[in-house]
């Protein structure tokens, strides 16, 4: 990476730079435990500079320096989508940033994670990072192992659960999956089976009337009747229990009043294909009376038919809107970064996630269809709406409304999660986003899932993860950069690029 000249000076040899005074060295929280030569090898190391109001290092660049504050007041920042977010803002003397991983050397990337800049004259004590990291191994060899061993072995523990907590998910979306599936396979099967014995009577019954006592004219009525009552099926109307049982018991009336026996067995039929005493009144102006009730039958026998077939169809078309939301929601054959619809991402997740939603809890959209598709790892933001919507169905155990909303924030796209549920505690809501802390029982959650989730929003997409809640209204805030940016090009996150040790 190029330097600016302020840059190489800096992680030039200290030689004819202004020092700072060993004794001031030695009055910093950080320096106070250093003997003698160890304090005079810093001293020698490093070197005092003076900055004007405004920026001192930025996210992204190599990290050639580590500073600590001597006097004035440091703000630290991280990109999140097109703005700088402040994390810090202090004027406590001693306080530390810049290359403070160089100890890890080129196990990591050597850059800065946050952007620093004084918002008065301020004055630090710099040192080179490569001297630094030399010094840390020097002088505290035990210590900067066991550093090694918590950063290193927290990255691959970390790595390890989440790995167990996805193949949960997939367990747990398998599960919920395979269940949906069966349901409509289940009734296809049966449909099909009804379906089978009412062809097998249809061509029985057609035999009859075609033996029977109808002349040409009258067959051709009926079967123009027929025609006519495969068309009410398709547009029959959505009945409540209470209306459908009212049309029941008239058409059962009817029947009877015709001679027609068991006529309440035929009344469901009817009534389910949208036929009422209307119409069976014209099958009693097209065919005799001593006839009649061998035509109601063959007529029942085709709107039995009807209906298993639009079971059927309905069926088979529930299937195939689960298997495409389980390929929408894998990303199975497409590229892991593409141009998305957020839109069709949450669909598919909350078809993916319908069993555990369940039927007590209310599922409500509220999309911004006018939203541009944005450049995404597609698969990986199903996994953080997956996280989210879990959360918040866990947070309405007794039911509730499950809001999904979208719109447009500046240069972000804003997907808001929201549930009226039991809301988080204001003691714990700053902590939620930490790896392992959870506030699920022991055994019932890895703490890992929010903590993924920031990571793909954040450092996947540069994109900005938040929450807000009380009682009867927790909202998870997820805004996206409609353009893409420099985290979301680059490589899957592998839980390095940590961020810098804390001031104080």
């Amino acid at each position: 990476m190029t330097t600016t000249p302020a840059r190489a000076e800096e992680s030039a040899s200290s030689e004819g730079l202004v020092k700072v005074d060993i004794d001031e060295l030695r009055t910093l929280f950080l320096f106070e435990k250093l003997d003698d030569d160890q304090l005079r090898r810093l001293h020698e190391a490093g070197h005092e500079k003076h900055f004007e109001p405004g920026p001192v290092y930025t996210e992204g660049e190599e990290a050639t320096c580590f500073y600590v504050l001597l006097d004035g007041l440091v703000i630290l920042s991280r990109r999140v989508g097109g703005d700088d977010v402040e994390v810090t803002r202090t004027d406590h003397r001693g306080v530390y940033a810049g290359a403070a991983q160089a100890y890890l050397g080129d196990r990591v990337p050597q850059i800065y994670n946050n952007s620093m800049k004084v918002s008065v004259p301020s004055r630090f004590f710099v040192l080179d990072a490569v001297k630094f990291a030399a010094m840390m191994a020097d002088w505290f060899p035990m210590a900067l192992h066991m550093l090694e061993g918590l950063f290193f072995g927290s990255k691959n523990s970390r790595q390890v659960v989440e790995q167990r907590e996805r193949l949960l998910a997939l367990g747990s979306l398998s599960a919920g999956l395979t269940h949906e599936l069966n349901n409509p396979a289940a009734a296809a099967s049966r449909a099909t089976a009804s379906l089978r014995e009412r062809v097998s009577g249809m061509r029985h019954k057609l035999k009859m009337v075609a033996s029977g006592p109808f002349d040409r004219i009258e067959l051709e009525k009926l079967i123009q009747l027929q025609e006519d009552a495969v068309e009410h099926v398709a547009k029959a109307p959505v009945l409540t229990a209470m209306q459908a049982a009212d049309r029941e018991d008239e058409l059962s009336d009817w029947f009877d009043g015709h001679g027609i026996v068991n006529g309440w067995d035929l009344a469901p039929t009817f009534v389910q294909a949208g036929l009422e005493i209307e119409w069976l009144e014209r099958v009693t102006s097209v065919v005799d009376r001593t006839v009649l009730e061998g035509a109601i039958r063959w007529l029942n026998y085709t709107v039995e038919t009807e209906l298993l077939m639009g079971e059927i169809e309905d069926s088979v078309a529930r299937i195939s809107t689960l298997v495409t939301a389980a390929k929408q929601y894998s990303q199975m054959d497409r590229a892991p970064y593409q141009v998305v619809d957020v839109h069709e991402l949450l669909d598919s997740t909350v078809v993916m996630l319908g069993r555990k939603i369940g039927d007590s809890i209310s599922v409500v959209t509220d999309y911004d269809r006018d939203l541009p598709r944005i450049p995404a790892f597609a698969a990986e933001l199903n996994q953080v709406w997956t996280n989210l919507i879990d959360n918040a169905v866990g947070a309405m155990p007794d039911g509730g409304t499950l809001t999904l909303r979208t719109s447009r924030e500046n240069d972000c796209i804003l997907v808001e999660v929201c549930d009226t549920g039991t809301g988080i505690d204001p003691g714990v809501v700053g902590r939620i986003f930490e790896p392992f802390f959870t506030t699920k029982p022991v055994g019932e959650g890895t703490g890992l899932g929010l903590d993924i989730s920031w990571r793909i929003v954040v450092k996947k997409h540069g994109g900005d993860l938040r929450v807000s809640s009380v009682p009867g209204d927790t909202r998870f805030q997820v805004r996206l950069p409609i353009e893409p940016t420099v985290a979301s090009t680059a490589t899957p996150d592998d839980g390095s690029a940590e961020g810098d040790l804390p001031p104080d």
